[in-house]
Parts: structure tokens; sequence; C-alpha cells
């Protein structure tokens, strides 16, 4: 196999959702600019799907402080206090952008952008557009990346990053819809790929949501920390079952829905009777599981989530997507409860990086979900829009500033892609086959609740599953092979770090713990895992 196109770039950015978007616009202002999508652009990823909000502090009875407080709370103390600093400091001003952009957000009386209170946090500061605010910022985004001059290629699938002779990444292989590699080569390149959560069985993500990012970052030689943490929504659909975990946005609960079990009973009384439905995500998706595995959820393994208490005014205009998708399947949530359980929704963890958005290797930066370190153990609804703001900005104006390298791609780096890619053909297994498998084994093995044998099992499945021979039937098969490869890698990398970490934490539930620790004097930080090392940071425990 042979590469015929070959894009040059100052800035490469990989992925083309809320944060890719945001890094590229700035991006734009230093140089060329190439952004590559998976899919087509606003039509793929997390942000356009993400219904809920933004966090942003605009109101003078809240403070960044407080914001900054409940962040760091809600992750279980497993944040990076810098970058939790710089994303409750600057959300205010990178929503400014998307208003001065266009972006039109529910308004007060005033005039002023309107806020909704959210799990896990003091004052109402998650700002919405209806339950369609991704969508909303979205559009924005694009016309706004519309007027630069960034060259962007749809439906083109990064599938691995390549490096120069100095071992900096220097730019990525692709593939076209058609199969055919291109070569992309930049100063400096941004990942922006999103999450992994479609590793589980139930996900909320979206079908490009494959863990691609991560993957690619630890075969070139960058360090991820947290990966352990994968945040389980509390309230994804249950029925029918081609719709199983679709996002009930937890704006549903923002809005006064009440969480009942099959008894009708308000369980959340049980496991926090001072927030109740507006509990943290990790401590709500465990209670509805508890309730669920005590025997006390719906024959369809959930639990009842109502607003039918709601003026129906409210409901359309406040919900009017919940409304809409509810309708489809038989529900009118006006006048009956939904049924919900939890979901595989977002990982915390991701690539090591600093306030500047640069990784553990040189030439590469990363921003949103594919980065950790920003949401801890647990993150809170609306940080992750801001987020893609925040350090999508940050990514795009530090990786602009890079200076300009010559030579700059190893071709021994790209002919062993292409070899990969060569090699699909003589395989043996469908990756859909492979792909099935390692869903259920995620799922049952690895989820909210955990032990070391079940993470052991998982572990050796997992790599059983990665050392088969995938086959790709023809050149548009190849990504199958390269998707399914990918999910494999984030598999395994969500499991060894499950392993390393001995405590309860956030999102991360071992059964057999094996020690108890408060979050906020454990003894134990960040997971971490690379192709040179692999463990759990140690820091000293205030006294």
């Amino acid at each position: 196999m042979l590469v015929d196109e070959i894009v040059d770039a100052h800035v490469l950015v990989i992925g083309s959702g809320g944060a890719g978007a945001r890094a590229a616009i700035e991006a734009s202002r230093y140089g060329d600019v190439v952004l590559v999508s998976k899919t087509i652009a606003g039509k793929g990823g997390c942000t356009t799907m993400a219904e809920g909000g933004f966090n942003a502090v605009l109101r003078d009875q809240d403070s960044t402080g407080v914001h900054r407080e409940d962040t760091l709370k809600g992750g279980a103390y497993l944040n990076d206090p810098a970058l939790v600093d710089l994303l409750t400091r600057e959300a205010p001003e990178r929503l400014a952008d998307l208003v001065r952009w266009g972006a039109v957000f529910d308004v007060t009386d005033d005039r002023q952008v309107a806020q909704r209170p959210f799990g896990g946090q003091r004052f109402p500061r998650t700002c919405y557009a209806g339950d369609r605010t991704g969508h909303e910022m979205m559009m924005t985004l694009l016309d706004r990346l519309d007027a630069t001059d960034t060259q962007l290629y749809q439906e083109v699938s990064v599938v691995d990053l390549v490096t120069g002779e100095k071992g900096a990444v220097a730019g990525a292989v692709a593939l076209d819809r058609d199969g055919d590699p291109i070569l992309f080569s930049a100063d400096a390149t941004v990942l922006a790929t999103g999450g992994g959560t479609q590793a589980y069985d139930i996900s909320t993500n979206s079908a490009a949501g494959t863990g691609d990012g991560f993957a690619m970052a630890y075969r070139a030689g960058a360090e991820l920390i947290d990966m352990e943490m994968v945040q389980f929504h509390p309230t994804g659909a249950v029925y029918p079952y081609d719709a199983r975990g679709r996002l009930v946005t937890e704006a549903v609960r923002g809005e006064g829905g009440i969480l009942l079990n099959a008894r009708r009973e308000r369980f959340m009384q049980r496991y926090d009777p001072d927030r109740m439905e507006l509990s943290t995500r990790d401590v709500v998706a465990r209670a509805i599981a508890t309730e669920v595995l005590e025997g006390r959820g719906t024959s369809r393994g959930g639990v009842y989530l109502d607003v039918t208490h709601l003026p129906a005014e409210r409901i359309e205009t406040r919900l009017p997507v919940m409304l809409e998708q509810f309708l489809a399947y038989g529900v009118d949530i006006r006048r009956e409860p939904m049924e919900v359980a939890p979901t595989a929704h977002h990982i915390m963890g991701g690539l090591r990086i600093t306030p500047e958005c640069r990784t553990t290797i040189a030439g590469l930066f990363a921003c949103g979900e594919v980065t950790g370190g920003v949401h801890g153990a647990n993150r809170l609804g609306g940080n992750a829009l801001a987020d893609t703001q925040v350090f999508g900005k940050r990514a795009g104006e530090f990786a602009g500033k890079t200076q300009e390298q010559s030579g700059r791609v190893d071709p021994a780096r790209v002919d062993g892609v292409l070899r990969m890619l060569d090699a699909f053909f003589e395989g043996a297994v469908s990756p859909a086959d492979v792909k099935k498998d390692l869903k259920l084994t995620m799922w049952n093995q690895a989820g909210i609740f955990r032990s070391a044998p079940d993470l052991r099992t998982a572990l050796g499945h997992i790599r059983r599953l990665a050392d088969r021979r995938l086959f790709a039937a023809s050149a548009a098969n190849l990504l199958d092979c390269c998707t399914v490869r990918n999910m494999c890698t984030t598999a395994s990398l969500i499991v060894r770090c499950a392993l390393l970490r001995p405590e309860n934490r956030g999102a991360h539930v071992r059964r057999d713990a094996e020690v108890a620790t408060d979050p906020a004097t454990s003894p134990f930080g960040h997971t971490y895992v690379s192709l040179a090392r692999e463990g759990i940071e140690r820091r000293e425990v205030p006294v």
C-alpha cells in the first residue's frame, strides 16, 4: 500500500467536536490549519449530542472559587488543581465568545443568560439552550470555523500518529472513505478525538466514540492518567432495545425530575438525603444500580424518572428533545414517567497535559475528553462543554505558536503504519465479532462495580481479542479493523488502571478495595500508563 496524497500544514487538528473546532479556530490565527473529521463535521461526536449545558460563573452570589471547590469535591480531589483553576476562571470568557459569535442561549426576563441547577453544584451555573445546548454550540463553532482558512477533511479517519526523526509527533496517517491512505504532516498536532465508551455494551457515545485518540497516543509513547475513571451517567434510556443507553439529560433532574423505584419510593433519600437527585453522577448511578441489583428495579432493569408533577409548558420549553425522544418510544413524559438505568458516558482519564495542553510527547497537544486531570474521578454535569472551549482554545493557541519544523515525518514510521494496514487483508477474524465480545466483556466485568478477579479475567480476554488477526474484505473495511484495534487498546488501558487503584474513588468502585480512604486525604494520586511505565502516584497525606 502506498500513500497517494500528502497534506502539509502548520497545525493538524484531529477531531471536529467542540474541542477540535475551537482549537482549529484559534490555531488559524498562526498559520495553515488542517482539521480532520472522522464524520461529517457537526454530525458526530459528543458535543453536538450534549443536551444539558455549559458551566460558567455569571452571577454575583456565585464565584469561580466556589465553582473550583465544587469541581474538586465532585472529582474526589483527583483533579489537577491547575487545570481546574483554568476551567473555572476562563469558562465565562469562552461562553462570552460563543454568545459574541451568535450562539443563542436561553435568557432570563432581564435578558441575562439563564442558568439551571446541576448535580454537585451549590449554585445554578449551567447555561443552556433548552436541552439542545451542544447542538447550538456546534452550529456556532462551525460557522466561525467556516470564516477561517482552515482546510477541512471530512469522513477521513486518522489511524495512527507518526513521528519525526527526533521522536516528536509530526503528523498522522489517515484513511478516506474508500480506504485510501493520506499522510498529514504538521509542525504541531492537536488530538481532540473525544471519548471511548463505545468499548462498553451500553453507551451514550455516538458510533465515533471508540477511543481512537487514547489508543493512538499510547502507541506513540504518550502517558495517560486515570483511565479507570469511567463515568456511568445515571440516566440512559432502557427501551426499546436499540435505544438502550441513549442519554436522558441531567437537565431533567435539574428542572425538578425525581427518581422512583418500582415501589414508587423516592430512593435517593437513602443515598444522599441532602442533595437527593442533584447528587453527583457517580452517587446517583450507583444508587440506581443498587436499587436494581437488590430487586427494587423495574421488570426491564431500570427505575423511573418522573416529571409529571411539572407544568406541561415547562417540559415543552425546557426539555423539548426529551419530550420528542420519548414520544417516539410511545411515552408522553408529561403524563407518565421515563424508565432509565446507568449507561457508560464519559472517560475522565486520558492524556496527561500541561496548562498549555502539551502532552508528554513533543509536537502533540490534546484537549477535550481525550485528556485527563480536569475532571478527576467524577465529572460534574456541565463542565464538559466548558472544558471543550477552555482547553480547545488553549490547545489551538499553543499549537499555533509552535515553531516550524524541517524534515518532519520519519518515512520508516509511515511504512510501519502502511504494513499494519496491509496485514488486515491477510487476517481471519471479523472485526464485528471481536467488537461484540469486547463490549460485553467490559460491561460485565469492568462496569460500575468491580473486583480484582473480574478485572484480571477481563484483561486476559481483552489481550486475547487484541491478538486476533482482524480481516478486511476490502480497502473500505480497513477502518473497521483499525477501530476495533483502538477499542481493544482503550479497554486494556481502562482495566489495567482499574487494577492499579486499590481504593474506591469517584466513579471507580472496587468491591474488594484493599484500603479505605477519604478522597480529600487519600495517599493515592493519578494512575499512569505508557509504553515505558505504569503505576499509581503516591502523595503526602495532609496532617
